[in-house]
């Protein structure tokens, strides 16, 4: 992809979110850069401001959206092929970068945004797509590999690689820090873990700062899969209830771990019991745990201060 076209994209991109990257997001940014040097961390996903503020309230570094509960709090599907979810179901880029742009600006700790595929096939939108999360204040995003297209699960392996590659041009030409995630969803479509392995490293090569393997889920994958990837990786737990826990996956060489929806999952078990009580039953023992208002009230006070 040419330089100028990048850059232009940029500028554009930029203009239609925020005019520029100001100073405080600047610095979460290369904050959240820096947790990727070292160690392994805990990125948790949040689905809106409220359950953002909460993850930031118990002391996590930076907090991560989640597609999944952005889509269920919009009463739509997530992550589904094409056939089984119309068009009108998916969560398109505008929203999606709403989401993005309020969480971002409500908390005091760095965001990660799920991008999904970049909302669109092209470089150039994937490029557009990810100076536009520059522009809402995240840190970093996630660029798949999915298509949505059950004839072809996963964007060929060249484009996928110029995809990634469009975004960290557009990175460059801009200069804001921000990390960059090649995904690749081999493994969720019945892929091989060698496939897995060979898109994670070409994205790696093209300009991703972390590779993002879901599905991966047990020590011996997640083993093989830092050994033979060329940088950081990203595995995300609580789909399943893995028994594996943070300090299992550290001593494995993870560096990121996130968790998806499933917090979201775990909420809306919860509210679906409760709707089930009401209905079936007439009784109300789902409220016996509930957070006070005072405390939800004290929380919440407290995170604006921050953001």
């Amino acid at each position: 992809m040419p330089a100028a076209y990048v850059l232009r994209e940029s500028a554009e991109g930029r203009r239609a979110g925020k005019d520029r990257v100001d100073t405080d997001s600047r610095a979460k940014a290369q904050r959240f850069a820096d947790l990727h040097r070292e160690g392994c961390f805990l990125l948790p996903n949040a689905w809106d401001l409220g359950s953002a503020r909460i993850l930031e309230a118990a002391g996590f570094p930076a907090v991560a959206t989640t597609s999944a509960g952005v889509a269920f709090s919009l009463g739509r599907p997530d992550h589904d092929f094409f056939a089984e979810q119309p068009p009108e179901d998916r969560v398109d880029r505008e929203t999606m970068l709403g989401r993005v742009r309020e969480i971002a600006g409500g908390i005091a700790v760095p965001l990660s945004a799920d991008l999904e595929d970049g909302y669109g096939e092209s470089p150039e939108t994937v490029a557009t797509t990810v100076a536009r999360t520059v522009g809402a204040g995240a840190a970093g995003g996630n660029i798949e590999d999915f298509t949505g297209d059950r004839t072809r699960p996963l964007y060929d392996h060249e484009l996928s690689v110029e995809r990634v590659r469009a975004a960290r041009e557009t990175l460059a030409a801009d200069g804001e820090p921000f990390v960059l995630v090649g995904r690749t969803d081999a493994l969720l479509v019945g892929g091989t873990l060698d496939e897995a392995v060979r898109r994670a490293n070409a994205y790696l090569e093209a300009g991703a700062d972390c590779a993002f393997v879901p599905g991966a889920a047990d020590a011996g994958t997640i083993g093989r899969l830092v050994r033979e990837i060329d940088g950081p990786l990203n595995v995300v737990m609580g789909l399943t209830g893995n028994a594996l826990s943070l300090d299992d996956l550290r001593a494995l060489g993870v560096r990121r771990v996130t968790v998806g929806g499933s917090i979201a999952r775990a909420m809306y078990r919860r509210l679906l019991d409760a709707a089930r009580e009401l209905a079936d039953l007439g009784t109300f023992s789902y409220a016996a745990d509930q957070l006070s208002q005072t405390e939800l009230n004290d929380l919440f006070r407290q995170g604006s201060r921050r953001g």
